[in-house]
């Protein structure tokens, strides 16, 4: 059974997406299981995923991507993340920094930090959280002081994508204390193997585990103003203008898996007997099966609607909302689902199916908790009902996360 059909995706991306899928059936699915009961880093698959222009696809094409738009990169996630979802996310988050310095960075630094990863010659990663605070974006701790012609970096950051295999990653950090909360961060590439910059693993996740996140420890870490993407104080707007994009590309990281979780409690109860006859023949499986595809269908096409709707508008957020937080709950239900229906054996450690039950959970959190998610989609409706504060701007959307 294949639930990942062509139907539902534009037709413009439906190129990318056969490619992905080429290439998760050659490269990821003969290796994920191993990579994951391992916990291992998939340095050999990513190096093929570059290989084959799959890592920074959606870079502009003058500085050596392929100019990827939204619905085509939610095609190549979905096909990435069925295969299994850590190396899809770390195919993922080896451009993760890319999209902010393209957009606000210097012609100079699209060439110095956007080019090599483009070209497969380094990878990069993206730091806003702290030990302490995750959504609150505003709240952030870790500072950027000014001295002479750069800064200094002090404090610590948490969940950095790459933290400790990028050769350089884009940090959060505080430049300011005004009463604009919103104004008082900045955003700094800085690379990896700069003095002060300390990093280790977080500890080892029960999902993903073929992704890396790292705990930065940042001690007089100093970088010149020349990194700094952006102008002072724009850090939080300029990490807003990403969140709605991501968020549509979240519902592919949950799609993807639950796609998984549909074939295979498909194959298992058609496969299997039980009272003398097909489990599936069993009138309460059908029905199972039925809601999981029906589910499944619709937080597909939701994603698909939002992919369109943010690409032509970036603050587009509540579809990117609602987008990431259906997908992210329908995977979880039919994750749970297909592991009852797989019975006692869904709980053995080399089911896939297991596999998925544990990866799928931490697409309800990151890129904003769906508490945060629900609350924006929410407000944004009070205010295009005409029932909202009369502020209607990105920056205050954005404030929700």
């Amino acid at each position: 059974m294949d639930v990942l059909g062509e139907e539902t995706v534009p037709e413009h991306a439906r190129p990318i997406k056969r490619e992905a899928r080429t290439f998760a059936r050659e490269q990821i699915e003969p290796v994920a299981a191993d990579h994951y009961d391992r916990g291992a880093y998939p340095w050999e698959v990513l190096a093929a995923a570059q290989d084959a222009g799959l890592v920074g696809a959606d870079i502009a094409e003058e500085y050596g991507g392929r100019g990827l738009d939204l619905p085509q990169r939610l095609a190549l996630v979905e096909e990435l993340f069925r295969a299994d979802a850590g190396i899809g996310l770390t195919i993922q988050l080896a451009s993760f920094a890319a999209e902010a310095v393209e957009a606000f960075g210097t012609g100079e630094q699209r060439e110095r930090f956007l080019r090599p990863v483009a070209e497969g010659e380094q990878i990069s990663g993206v730091g806003a959280s702290e030990p302490q605070t995750g959504s609150d974006l505003a709240g952030m701790q870790a500072r950027a002081d000014r001295e002479g012609d750069g800064y200094v970096l002090d404090g610590e950051k948490y969940w950095v994508s790459n933290g400790v295999e990028a050769d350089w990653v884009l940090l959060y950090a505080r430049t300011g204390d005004g009463e604009d909360r919103h104004g008082n961060h900045s955003l700094f590439a800085v690379p990896t193997d700069t003095d002060g910059y300390e990093a280790e693993h977080v500890p080892e996740k029960m999902g993903l585990r073929a992704s890396k996140q790292g705990h930065i420890h940042l001690d007089d870490c100093y970088v010149p103003v020349e990194n700094r993407v952006g102008e002072e104080g724009e850090g939080f707007r300029i990490l807003a203008r990403f969140f709605n994009p991501n968020r549509v590309i979240v519902a592919g990281h949950a799609l993807g898996p639950a796609a998984a979780a549909v074939e295979e409690a498909w194959d298992f109860v058609h496969d299997r007997e039980a009272f003398e006859q097909s489990v599936a023949d069993f009138q309460s499986v059908r029905h199972d099966l039925a809601d999981a595809i029906t589910d499944f269908e619709a937080s597909r096409a939701l994603a698909y609607e939002a992919a369109e709707r943010v690409e032509r508008d970036p603050y587009a957020g509540r579809w990117a909302s609602m987008a990431k937080l259906h997908a992210s709950e329908t995977a979880t239900e039919i994750a749970e689902r297909a592991m009852q229906l797989h019975g006692g054996r869904s709980i053995f450690t080399d089911r896939r199916v297991s596999r998925v039950y544990r990866d799928v959970h931490i697409t309800r959190v990151y890129e904003g908790a769906n508490e945060v998610q629900r609350d924006v989609i929410y407000k944004q409706a009070r205010r295009a009902a005409g029932n909202g504060d009369a502020e209607t701007d990105e920056t205050e959307a954005a404030a929700d996360d």
